[in-house]
C-alpha cells in the first residue's frame, strides 16, 4: 500500500500544480496579456509565459495520468468505468485524455501556428476565443475535481 499512497500523493500534487496552471492562465494571465497595448507585445509575452508553462503542464498532466491508470490497476477499479455512480472517473479519463491530446499533438502540431497566423491578424478575437476556451476547461477540469474528490470519499451525487 506504500507505493498506492505515494501514487496518490503524487496524483493529488500533479493535479493542483495542472490545474492551478490552467486557473492562472485562464484568470490572471490572459485578462493582464489582453490588456497591453500593443499586438507584438502581446503576442510576444503570451508566447513566453506558454513556453514556459507548457513544461509543467506537460510534465504534470503525464504525472497525473501515469499515476491515475496506476492507482485504478492496484484498485482493479476498471469496472467502475461500468457504473454511472462513478460518472467522475469518466470525467477525469476524459479531461485527461483532451489536455493530453492538446499539450502533446494539437498545440505542437497546430494550434501554435494557428495562434500566430490568427493573432498576428486579428489579436482581439484570438485571445477573446482563446480566453473562452481556456474558461471551458478550467471549469470542466473543476467539476470533474470536486466530483473525483466526493466520489472518491463515498459522496454520490448520482443514486
Amino acid at each position: 500500500m506504500e507505493h498506492f499512497t505515494l501514487a496518490r500523493v503524487i496524483h493529488i500534487i500533479a493535479v493542483v500544480l495542472w490545474i492551478g496552471g490552467v486557473s492562472m492562465v485562464t484568470t490572471v494571465i490572459i485578462p493582464a496579456v489582453k490588456k497591453m497595448k500593443s499586438k507584438e507585445d502581446r503576442i510576444k509575452t503570451f508566447e513566453q509565459i506558454e513556453g514556459r508553462f507548457a513544461l509543467q503542464a506537460k510534465i504534470t498532466t503525464l504525472l497525473t495520468g501515469i499515476t491515475g491508470f496506476y492507482m485504478l490497476y492496484v484498485l482493479d477499479g476498471w469496472e467502475r468505468y461500468l457504473d454511472y455512480r462513478f460518472w467522475w472517473i469518466h470525467a477525469m479519463t476524459l479531461v485527461w485524455i483532451l489536455f493530453t491530446l492538446v499539450l502533446y499533438v494539437l498545440e505542437p502540431l497546430l494550434l501554435h501556428r494557428l495562434f500566430k497566423k490568427y493573432a498576428d491578424k486579428n489579436p482581439e478575437k484570438t485571445f477573446a476565443i482563446m480566453h473562452k476556451a481556456h474558461w471551458i476547461l478550467l471549469m470542466l477540469s473543476l467539476i470533474t475535481t470536486a466530483g473525483a474528490v466526493a466520489g472518491s470519499h463515498g459522496w454520490f451525487w448520482i443514486k
